[in-house]
């Protein structure tokens, strides 16, 4: 798959998926454009120059924040081709069950999940519409279609909710050329799931329980957001597609 010439914004490019996503994509001949509220990572640095890299430290959910940048973007790359909506937040010491979570905090979560979202397809299918077409990547978790006994309700409310936003775009903006799907990330080790580094043995239960036997990586998600944004996947909309190593077959 080429990229050459794309242009890409990443949300959550300053580590994880999003910053792998955004290496791959810079590899292949791609231009990104990154929105983040942390500091540009080195390795970003490294493998990109100002011609083919625009960085944004900015709240996602201030939308004037993101049709600023958005109109940086259009004013230097003068198009945009994609969009991974990969940043998110999992607050395991303050999200609990709806009986117990502090509201605050269930309104924070929903803002950054599933608003901050909103601002970007809101800020970016203007320009796709008048650019003839684009492909839209939203990042969800294998949980909003699971559950899980250690509720985190905020998160999975605001993850599922994801899935319907997705379908919704992409039966709107289907036929000017619009694709919009989701990605569902299992167990993956990304700096969100730093805790399991103290404890291996968690790690190696997950892993002798997935049927691929091994915990997924960055990699294998930014595979999954490259062929979404291809024309090898021209006809595909709509759908949520697990990358979890078999989790969701699991009982």
């Amino acid at each position: 798959m080429s990229f050459k010439d794309t242009v890409t914004v990443i949300t959550g490019i300053a580590s994880g998926m999003g910053l792998q996503i955004a290496l791959d994509l810079l590899e292949k001949g791609g231009k990104v454009a990154g929105i983040d509220i942390s500091d540009c990572p080195k390795e970003l640095q490294e493998a990109s120059s100002d011609s083919n890299l625009m960085y944004f430290k900015i709240d996602l959910t201030d939308i004037v924040a993101v049709e600023g940048a958005v109109k940086e973007v259009i004013a230097k790359f003068h198009k945009i081709d994609n969009l991974a909506n990969v940043a998110g937040v999992l607050w395991f010491e303050k999200d609990k069950s709806l009986l117990d979570i502090d509201l605050d905090v269930w309104d924070q979560v929903m803002k950054i999940n599933l608003k901050s979202m909103v601002h970007t397809i809101r800020s970016i299918v203007p320009h796709m519409k008048s650019n003839g077409g684009g492909s839209i990547v939203n990042f969800s978790t294998i949980q909003a279609i699971r559950g899980d006994r250690a509720p985190q309700d905020a998160y999975s409310a605001s993850k599922g909710a994801v899935l319907s936003l997705t379908k919704s775009v992409a039966m709107q903006w289907g036929c000017e050329g619009i694709r919009c799907n989701t990605i569902l990330p299992g167990p993956v080790y990304t700096p969100l799931q730093k805790r399991w580094d103290d404890t291996p043995e968690i790690v190696e239960a997950i892993s002798n329980h997935l049927p691929i036997g091994r915990i997924g990586v960055a990699k294998d998600l930014s595979n999954a957001c490259l062929f979404l944004f291809s024309k090898e996947s021209s006809f595909i909309t709509g759908i949520d597609m697990p990358v979890d190593g078999g989790l969701s077959i699991c009982c």
